[in-house]
Parts: structure tokens; sequence; C-alpha cells
């Protein structure tokens, strides 16, 4: 592993045991001792402490107003970003001239300036993209002195209040400056709980100050990925990539109103023709759920079959461990994207049965 890049927290992850594999250009903690079903437990559970420091942070900063840059921003995505309150984040989408999506991010209205967080092995693209689109009226500022840790789960609030008062009262994608720390009610689990991005010098500190709270525990890669199947959440260059509209990804939740056909802003974004048509009359396929008869997984890359017809391919799959069953997701024909319809995947060969069912597989317990 002697390519890859390592995070500022990584002797702490070695000295709680973690097991570093390679994650988008890091090393990166797969799991703690504890092992990745009672890590996923134990976050929805009680509170599980996460580093994500391999994220892009990027600030874009109004080189004339917030009003110029605003307007820039929204035409890289078919998301509202005018109507995004001070204070407040949301998920968007970066999309490209063929309504596939480039990347999901996160931003949020910071006052007087935005703040971005996008996937670690999209981050050289998506700094390259924002600066093509946005140095005119922006400067666009990848932050790389500081780390982001989420913690998630039940007991997250009152963990984090004990050290930093005032968390509790926020709401969920609340985001708020607590002196040194930027702080987001937010996270990929599916769990109420936080992103907290922290100067590197006081990382460490404050991720011990983290874990010597009662109920928190680390938590690494595989553990954050099944509790995100759960949710049934995306995770890109598996569930999304520049093929994939956000209406066949099930995403058209993300777009607002405003960016809709008949909207105050309608259009003006990338692919915009493929999406709006899409979202008038339906995407050829969809991205479904899925349920695996007996305790066996069908992981990424297993294929789906309809009678004798190839259908699709698993984009992820695992074992539940909050649900005691495998589960996964796809793409399907929009005829065969129903809750209920009886698939088979081949798995070494055999043709094991397999049924489209409802996401989240999990309920979420985001604070509204």
């Amino acid at each position: 592993m002697t390519d890859l890049q390592r995070l500022p927290l990584h002797d702490l992850h070695v000295e709680l045991g973690g097991r570093m594999v390679p994650f988008a250009g890091y090393e990166m903690p797969v799991q703690y001792p504890a092992g990745v079903m009672k890590e996923h437990l134990h976050t929805r559970a009680a509170a599980g402490l996460f580093d994500v420091s391999h994220m892009g942070q990027v600030i874009l900063r109004p080189r004339r107003d917030m009003a110029t840059l605003v307007v820039a921003f929204e035409a890289m995505m078919p998301v509202d970003v005018a109507g995004l309150a001070e204070g407040r984040q949301r998920y968007g989408l970066f999309t490209n001239d063929e309504g596939g999506v480039l990347d999901d991010l996160m931003f949020a209205n910071r006052g007087d300036h935005l703040f971005v967080v996008v996937n670690a092995a999209c981050k050289a693209q998506d700094i390259e993209l924002m600066r093509k689109a946005l140095s005119p009226v922006a400067e666009v500022l990848p932050v790389t002195d500081r780390c982001l840790l989420a913690l998630q789960g039940p007991g997250a609030e009152a963990a984090l209040e004990a050290l930093v008062p005032g968390a509790a009262a926020m709401r969920f994608m609340d985001v708020g400056v607590f002196g040194e720390l930027w702080i987001s009610r937010s996270g990929y689990t599916g769990e109420d709980g936080y992103e907290i991005s922290v100067p590197e010098a006081a990382a460490e500190g404050f991720a011990r100050d983290l874990l010597a709270q009662p109920g928190v525990m680390p938590i690494g890669l595989g553990a954050r990925d099944s509790l995100r199947l759960e949710a049934g959440l995306c995770l890109y260059g598996h569930d999304l990539d520049q093929t994939t509209s956000p209406v066949e990804a099930g995403l058209t939740w993300a777009i607002q109103k405003s960016r809709r056909t008949g909207g105050a802003r309608e259009g003006g974004f990338p692919g915009a023709a493929r999406i709006l048509r899409e979202l008038a009359e339906g995407p050829a396929r969809r991205r479904v759920g899925l349920r695996p008869e007996g305790r066996a997984p069908m992981r990424e890359g297993t294929a789906l079959y309809h009678g004798e017809t190839a259908v699709g391919t698993i984009c992820s799959g695992g074992f539940g461990p909050s649900v005691e069953a495998p589960i996964a997701m796809a793409y399907l024909p929009a005829a065969l994207a129903a809750t209920g319809t009886a698939l088979a995947g081949d798995v070494r060969g055999r043709r094991l049965p397999v049924t489209v069912a409802d996401m989240p597989f999990h309920p979420t317990s985001y604070k509204r």
C-alpha cells in the first residue's frame, strides 16, 4: 500500500486495531477487532465514530456576492441551490450533458460562502469541474488541513452535546460553526448523527474525547457500507455513474419543484433534456431493492434473470445485520421494477431466487 495516501489519524486507527485496506487512494480501516457485524449493530444501538477524512472538503467563496455564486453553482446540477437557507445543507448531484451523474455531494449555505463535501474518488475531478464552472464568480478552495469525522447512531446526540454544547439543538441537515468545529447534522448510515470537520492538529484529541464518551465505538468501512445499504443509499461508482441518471437512480426527491418542468427555474443544468423527459415519462430502468432467499448474500456483479432473459446486474449487495438477511440493489427494466417481482440471481452457476423489495430495508431515524 506504499502508493496510497494515509489519513491524518492513521496511527490512531492502527492503535485501535483497525485493519487497513486500500480505498479511493487511501489506507482506510475496514474494521476493528469487534468485527463488521458488531460494529454495524453497535452503530444502530448506540454510537459509531467513522473517519471520513478521505472525502473532499471545498469552500466556494464568492468574488462579488453570494447571489452570483448561487446562480452559477445551481447551473451545475438539477438541485435548488437558491432556496437553501443559511445554516442549512442539501444533497446535490453534478450531472453531465447526457444526464448521467458525475458525483453526488453535500453542500451547505454558510452565509458568506458555500461549503461542499464530495466523494474521495471524484475529488480531483470535482474540484476541476467547479474551477472551470465557477472561477469567474468564486474562489474554489480545497480544504487540506482538516479531518472529517462522522458520529452516527442514537447515542450520537448525547456524546457530542457533552463535548460541544448546543449540538443537540440542531435538526437534520442543519449546519453550524462551534469554535473550530464545522458541524452538520447528517451522515450516510440512515441513523441520526453528525459530520464534524475538525482542524488536523486537533483531530486526534477530539477523536479520543469522542471515543471516551459512553457508548461510542470506532467503526470501519465494512459497517459503513452495510449501514448505507440497509438505508437504501447509493455509493458512487457502484450504484451511480456517468451513464446513470438521477431519475433511474430513484433520486427524484433531490430534484426540487423549482428545477422541474414548470418550475421557477426550470432546467438550465447539464443533461436537463434527458432528466426532465424521464421525470415526465418515466425512465427505461430503475434502481430497486432486492431480497435474496436464504442466508447467502448476492454480491455486486451477480447477474439477474427473469426466466431465461438476463435483465440486470447487482450493483451493491451483502448481508444486512439489522434485518438479519441478505439484501441488494440493482437496476432493472421499469416493467420488472415493481415490488414482489420474482427473479433469479446467478451465484456460481446456480440460479437462486431473489425478489424485488421496498427500500429502505431498515427504517431511517433522522431528527427532523
